[in-house]
């Protein structure tokens, strides 16, 4: 693994060993149709992959019951939205993140939320205003693509109600732009994403309310892909797009959530199904703000972690500036935590920085408590997550073996 961060509690030694080895990755993405794709891989060495590359090590293929091996880990953020229209970030998308590339880049799998499309031409969904009223069309050049990869990015979440912001044509140019750059995706109908690191086989899942996604209101197909991807990978990573949005939005509720007439799914329920199901982990993005984070039957459900990149794009000014990156190690043989870490991120003009101090750790630790009283991890005020069971007992690892 290529972290260098030491998290307390844990001491996973063959991990530091890993980070002399050359990550090289295998991808095949399964559409509902049962195509499948593949591309070659190339080393990660902190600078963009050649066209049609994608990074992990690839050694071995993992299966679930198969010997122990070393921890996973991964990187989750939040929302990201680019728009040509708007402006984009000045010296372009890299140079403005590239303070945070490091951070990025410091897992085998780096994944977050795309919100529109990377494309040229073709007709808004919002008619001849893109950007106006209640309706927001996104459209950054298709280059963006590399430097996202460039910058740390493994995997990207196209299970949104931005991924069609300009038609099946924007759509399409988006994954064609993702291919050039050796960017892999997820959330298309029935799209299950493999990737694989360190021998370790990594499954991953988009879903959003919308009939273009796969569908987040449909929970039985839902919990059949995941038990497919279960069959086929030692850790099964599900990403949801869900919830209301705004300012007032921090709290997870029970029950269904509706934004601007629209149903938003009951994001608690949709990620315990899944979990369920054999689902490993269920990241979250959709409310633009942070979310507590759950433990559910030994699992992580992270339910918002805000925006990431909103540059003239996504609401600013308190709450809506807090964003973090969570970064999770996860056991193969049974997809609960080893190590997680909330690392605090601050928006400043829609432009992510790392946080000073404890950023927004102690409101993510909050939220958690607040939400899930009985189904919490504890969270330190530097975002480390304690090693407890979730329920104040002491543990060898963050979760407890069971529970």
């Amino acid at each position: 693994m290529r972290s260098r961060r030491r998290t307390r509690g844990v001491a996973i030694a063959a991990l530091v060993a890993a980070a002399t080895i050359a990550l090289y990755v295998t991808v095949s993405l399964t559409t509902g149709s049962g195509s499948d794709q593949s591309t070659a891989a190339a080393p990660r060495l902190g600078t963009n992959g050649a066209p049609g590359v994608q990074t992990a090590n690839a050694a071995r293929t993992g299966r679930r019951g198969e010997a122990t091996r070393a921890p996973i880990t991964l990187q989750w953020v939040g929302d990201m939205a680019i728009s040509s229209t708007l402006g984009l970030p000045p010296g372009g998308v890299y140079n403005a993140v590239a303070p945070l590339a490091p951070t990025l880049r410091d897992a085998d799998i780096t994944l977050g939320n795309l919100e529109g499309t990377l494309s040229v031409g073709g007709a808004s969904k919002c008619g001849g205003d893109s950007e106006g009223g209640t309706c927001f069309a996104f459209q950054a050049p298709p280059s963006t693509a590399f430097a996202l990869r460039r910058l740390g990015f493994d995997l990207v979440n196209q299970a949104n109600n931005h991924a069609q912001d300009f038609g099946p044509s924007g759509h399409a140019q988006t994954i064609a732009a993702l291919r050039r750059a050796g960017l892999a995706w997820t959330g298309d109908p029935g799209q299950i994403t493999y990737l694989t690191t360190h021998g370790v086989r990594v499954a991953f899942l988009g879903f959003a309310p919308y009939g273009y996604t796969s569908n987040l209101l449909d929970i039985p197909t839902a919990e059949a892909m995941v038990r497919t991807a279960a069959r086929h990978a030692a850790i099964v990573v599900v990403i949801i797009h869900a919830g209301a949005e705004g300012s007032d939005q921090l709290h997870t509720p029970l029950g269904t959530q509706y934004y601007l007439g629209e149903d938003r799914g009951d994001a608690r329920l949709f990620a315990h199904s899944v979990i369920r199901a054999g689902a490993s982990i269920v990241l979250g993005s959709g409310p633009h703000v942070i979310r507590g984070v759950q433990r559910y039957r030994g699992h992580l459900i992270a339910y918002s972690l805000g925006n990431f990149i909103g540059y003239r794009t996504l609401g600013s000014g308190g709450v809506l500036d807090d964003s973090g990156i969570i970064r999770v190690s996860l056991n193969p043989a049974n997809g609960r935590v080893v190590a997680a870490h909330w690392i605090s991120v601050t928006l400043d003009g829609g432009i992510p920085r790392l946080a000073a101090g404890d950023g927004d750790a102690p409101l993510v630790a909050s939220l958690s408590l607040q939400d899930f009283p009985n189904s919490h991890f504890e969270i330190e005020a530097d975002g480390v997550f304690a090693p407890t069971s979730g329920r104040g007992v002491a543990s060898a690892t963050v979760d407890a073996s069971s529970g």
